[in-house]
């Protein structure tokens, strides 16, 4: 698993609340998306998103984790820029 690239999914989908945003703002398929979502909540264990077949919100779990999400993805995007 690219943990960075799992990292940036799981920000997207969370910013956008859309698994399907994310893929079009990545320029993947929505499979890549969560696939990369799965392999994450794999690696900490819980999930990180409640799923229904209307909407994606964050799991208590996700809540927490996503600050420092957000900062990895940013510092990273500022080093490469």
């Amino acid at each position: 698993m690219d943990r960075f690239a799992a990292i940036d999914a799981f920000v997207r989908v969370a910013e956008a609340q859309s698994f399907a945003e994310a893929a079009r703002q990545l320029r993947v398929s929505r499979s890549v998306i969560s696939t990369r979502i799965q392999q994450l909540e794999d690696f900490v264990g819980a999930p990180l998103f409640h799923r229904n077949t209307r909407s994606v919100r964050l799991s208590e779990l996700g809540e927490s984790f996503l600050p420092d999400c957000v900062d990895l993805v940013r510092r990273s995007n500022e080093v490469v820029d």
